[in-house]
C-alpha cells in the first residue's frame, strides 16, 4: 500500500517509532495542493500542525512509503482518524515521472484554523525529510515561523 507523507511521518524515526514496517521510500510530489499549519494541534490551541489544502497552482513535497495494510491501521491511530484527519486518495508524481495512487491525511474541516504555528520541534520532523525534498521546497519549510 502507498502511503504519501508530508508532515511530521517524513521523520524515518517517528514513522517506525509508531510501529510502522517501512518496506520502501521515496520522493514523490503532490499536485493541486499546498502545505499548511493549519491543523489545531490536542496540546496547545496556538500550534498548527501540518495539513494540505487545494490549490490548483500548489505543490506539496513528500515521500511516498509502502507500507502494510496492517500498519496503515496504526497510522490511523497516531493520526486521530477519523476524528482530526481523514484517510483521502492522491495521485503523486514520482522522480522517474510516474503517477501513482497513495493514501494520505487531510485534517477534518472543523480541526483546521488560521493563524496557527508550528513548534521548531514539531517542523524538524519535516526537515527531517531533505534527502526527499529539493532544495527550494526544504527552503521553504526552514523559512517557516515557529511558536517557539
Amino acid at each position: 500500500m502507498n502511503y504519501f507523507a508530508y508532515g511530521s511521518n517524513m521523520n524515518l524515526e517517528r514513522i517506525t517509532g509508531r510501529g510502522v514496517n517501512v518496506k520502501k521510500r521515496e520522493a514523490a510530489v503532490l499536485e493541486g495542493y499546498r502545505l499548511e499549519f493549519n491543523k489545531v494541534a490536542s496540546r496547545n490551541e496556538r500550534e498548527g500542525y501540518a495539513n494540505i489544502v487545494k490549490d490548483e497552482n500548489g505543490v506539496v513535497e513528500g515521500i511516498l512509503y509502502v507500507i502494510s495494510e496492517e500498519d496503515l491501521e496504526k497510522l490511523d491511530k497516531e493520526e486521530a482518524c477519523p476524528n482530526h484527519y481523514r484517510r483521502e486518495k492522491v495521485i503523486v508524481r514520482l522522480k522517474d515521472g510516474r503517477e501513482v495512487e497513495a493514501i494520505t491525511y487531510i485534517a477534518n474541516p472543523e480541526r483546521v484554523r488560521g493563524g496557527l504555528k508550528p513548534t521548531r520541534e514539531y517542523l524538524n520532523h519535516l526537515l527531517a525529510g531533505r534527502e526527499f525534498l529539493s532544495d527550494s521546497y526544504y527552503a521553504f519549510l526552514e523559512s517557516q515561523e515557529t511558536l517557539d
